[in-house]
């Protein structure tokens, strides 16, 4: 990246800007094949060809070697223009003497965050153009928000992210299958990051793991969504709270009574929160974790285990545990509607969970034509953005108050 391009870029940061790094796929090919005065030849042709095609927008070119980076000035629809202008100029086949060649492109994309270095920009951009080269499928990737930040700048933003406030948490309902009625809700953390803006739970807990903030990170989140939960206008106060619990936590020796403590000093009943264990997640000693869950249950809270149908799907989890209810992944339930070997899989999940009676929470519903299947099939309850997605306080208050399901 060159020192004209990065000044380039910081000067409109202000108007939005779009990087675009797109490299032809088949060039040493093309070289090999045709001799390198013809490669040559189709080189100038493609960087003609580029400019041409972005000629129309406030934009700075610089190619190395067979890559190009560009940077559009503009919104993100003046920018989509941009990439879609550079992919049809890549698309047609070339003329380079009496030949016709097609060359065929990778392309990465990434739009300015707010604050966002440069030289940031460029190198997310790089890394979508990586991830599309390795791609068999999209010839073009678009880096999303906080992708290719380095993870230990993360963590390390994560340290003051807890004390600034800047952790968050949304609420997704979760839906009756019998009747459509919201009986609860699941807490979900975000991080309201003040230069990469929005971070999902998974970046979020790559972080903590990474600066070794797991621990601090669940204690907050759990308080937090708990004292938001107990804000809750009376006709709110019916909804169960499910709070996610990790492996490491349920493996601290003092797990018990400091959860419970939390519950205790938000002013909700025990009655109202369900635990969630991640299932993807190791526990190394069973025992100990029935014990540990068990011991919640006593004291009236609910266990459920999260993500059925990922990660190691240990069926010991199910026999061994204490648990109340089965959160199937949304992976199974796109199976619902599959073909019958799919289908057999997730009945069987239901069967299994139906035999050690426990209540089944399906994730990812998306249309009416699985909610439809599942209800046939024995499924409790549902989640997903047929009802609704992660929402605030306010949206939450609003969905139940107007009787939306």
């Amino acid at each position: 990246m060159g020192d004209d391009q990065l000044r380039f870029i910081d000067g409109h940061a202000g108007e939005g800007v779009t990087a675009i790094v797109a490299a032809p796929t088949s060039f040493e090919i093309v070289n090999a094949a045709y001799g390198r005065a013809a490669g040559n030849r189709l080189m100038q042709a493609i960087t003609d060809r580029i400019a041409g095609a972005v000629s129309p927008f406030h934009v700075s070119t610089e190619r190395d070697g067979a890559t190009f980076t560009l940077a559009v000035v503009g919104n993100a629809a003046c920018g989509d223009a941009a990439v879609g202008a550079v992919e049809r100029a890549l698309a047609d086949p070339f003329s380079i003497g009496a030949a016709t060649i097609h060359v065929g492109a990778r392309i990465g994309v990434a739009r300015i965050a707010e604050g966002e270095p440069a030289d940031h920009l460029l190198r997310r951009a790089a890394d979508a153009l990586a991830r599309a080269r390795a791609s068999d499928g999209a010839t073009t990737r678009v880096a999303g928000v906080g992708e290719g930040v380095p993870l230990a700048a993360l963590a390390a933003d994560l340290h003051r992210a807890i004390g600034r406030g800047e952790i968050d948490v949304l609420f997704q309902p979760q839906v009756s299958l019998r009747d459509g009625a919201i009986t609860g809700v699941e807490a979900l953390a975000r991080w309201r990051h003040p230069r990469l803006g929005g971070l999902g739970a998974a970046t979020l807990l790559a972080a903590a793991e990474r600066a070794d903030l797991g621990v601090a990170l669940s204690d907050h989140v759990q308080a937090l969504a708990l004292a938001r939960a107990a804000a809750w206008p009376a006709t709110l106060a019916h909804l169960r709270v499910a709070l996610n619990v990790t492996a490491a936590d349920i493996a601290r020796e003092d797990f018990v009574p400091r959860f419970l403590a939390r519950i205790a000093a938000s002013g909700i009943a025990p009655a109202r929160v369900t635990a969630e264990v991640t299932e993807s997640g190791v526990i190394h000693d069973l025992g100990a974790a029935a014990a540990t869950l068990e011991a919640l249950r006593d004291a009236g809270v609910r266990v459920a285990l999260d993500d059925f149908g990922t990660g190691y799907s240990n069926l010991a989890y199910l026999t061994r545990l204490p648990l109340d209810y089965l959160k199937i992944d949304r992976s199974l339930t796109l199976a619902i509607t599959g073909d019958t070997r799919e289908r057999v899989v997730v009945e069987g999940v239901l069967a299994i969970a139906a035999g050690l009676s426990l209540d089944t929470i399906v994730e990812g519903v998306e249309d009416a034509s699985q909610r439809e299947l599942l209800a046939a099939r024995g499924a409790t309850y549902y989640q997903g953005f047929l009802c609704a997605g992660p929402l605030d306080d306010a949206g939450l208050i609003a969905l139940i108050e107007e009787g939306r399901a």
